[in-house]
């Protein structure tokens, strides 16, 4: 039996949000809010201050990055954007020192979008500017859903590796620098393609990076050792008890109950496997050639791939129907907990 299906309307911002000051402001600063905001920008914020006075301004929305500590200012608008408010925008930053500029509205003017997209080109690293619309939709009588909408946002990517490749041909950064760089960039891109509420925050050459992971005072920090060819991740919780005390409390819930809930790793692999079994192996896997390259079929489920060209330490992952063109022989890596590891080399 086929499912009927509804109509999205378009709902009128004014018609849930009478006030910026009284409504949409109290509304864009509660947690879960801030925080849907904060995954549309690839930041975990958390308010400071509501109308903050700067001269004889009032800023809507102050807040803090609690990955880097630096101010994010938040500027909101119900109606298409105006020169007013892009004023009160550079007045607001100068006052506050803002790192980061929010500029949420109806709808943005051309010439506006334009003027973000010029601002993020002439400030450095430490001037971020955000253009984002504010959209609210329904289907039928359902409850009415708000929706962000991204139309400006900082070049990073492009300014970040002129000026990595400039300091590189100076002999500032190491190419241990440039490989670490290079992986954070690449797992932020892997992130952002995938539907998760993970958010890599603005990459640097170097071995660490954090990851908002979507609640306020919470997150990853990641760290790449490329001599040992091994990633990490911690996770932090900063000005959060609550959260820290519920998780502390799953975790000990759990440990009651499981079988394992006290073991440490190595005594449960020695519990799994005695000196006289022997580990389960994994399937070689397949290859499929065309002229553009290989792809490989793992022929394992739930397995992890890697592949290397012959001369190289690191592992490059595999995604599913990739497509690989190594430089000459190479070789595949196939890991799943519980298996014996195997390595298999292929000639080109």
């Amino acid at each position: 039996m086929k499912k009927a299906l509804g109509t999205l309307e378009k709902v009128d911002l004014r018609e849930v949000w009478e006030s910026e000051n009284e409504d949409f402001t109290p509304w864009l600063a509660r947690e879960e809010n801030i925080n849907k905001l904060g995954q549309k920008i690839g930041l975990d914020l958390e308010v400071e201050a509501q109308e903050k006075r700067v001269g004889k301004f009032r800023a809507d929305i102050l807040c803090k990055d609690i990955n880097t500590d630096n101010w994010v200012l938040i500027e909101n608008q119900l109606e298409k954007t105006n020169h007013g408010h892009l004023g009160q925008l550079l007045t607001y930053a100068t006052g506050l020192d803002a790192v980061t500029i929010v500029w949420v509205a109806a709808t943005f003017n051309e010439e506006h979008k334009a003027t973000l997209d010029w601002l993020n080109k002439i400030t450095d690293e430490n001037y971020n500017f955000f253009g984002l619309e504010i959209e609210l939709y329904k289907i039928e009588d359902s409850k009415i859903a708000p929706k962000f909408n991204l139309v400006c946002q900082p070049d990073n990517w492009s300014q970040s590796i002129s000026r990595e490749a400039k300091r590189i041909e100076q002999g500032e950064v190491s190419e241990t620098k440039l490989k670490q760089y290079k992986f954070w960039t690449e797992l932020g891109k892997e992130l952002q393609a995938a539907d998760t509420p993970l958010k890599l925050q603005k990459v640097y050459p170097q071995h660490w990076t954090n990851i908002a992971v979507g609640k306020t005072g919470v997150h990853l920090g990641a760290t790449f050792n490329t001599q040992q060819e091994r990633v990490s991740a911690q996770l932090y919780i900063i000005k959060n008890k609550n959260w820290f005390k519920e998780l502390e409390s799953q975790l000990l819930k759990w440990m009651d109950v499981s079988d394992f809930g006290y073991m440490t790793e190595s005594k449960m692999l020695n519990s799994m496997f005695t000196s006289s079994m022997i580990r389960p192996k994994l399937d070689v896997p397949r290859l499929i050639v065309n002229e553009l390259g290989f792809i490989i079929e793992s022929n394992n489920l739930n397995a992890s791939v890697g592949w290397r060209n012959k001369n190289e330490t690191v592992w490059n992952v595999y995604k599913k129907n990739d497509l690989i063109n190594p430089e000459d022989d190479f070789e595949v890596i196939v890991f799943q907990p519980g298996y014996e590891i195997l390595i298999k080399s292929f000639k080109k």
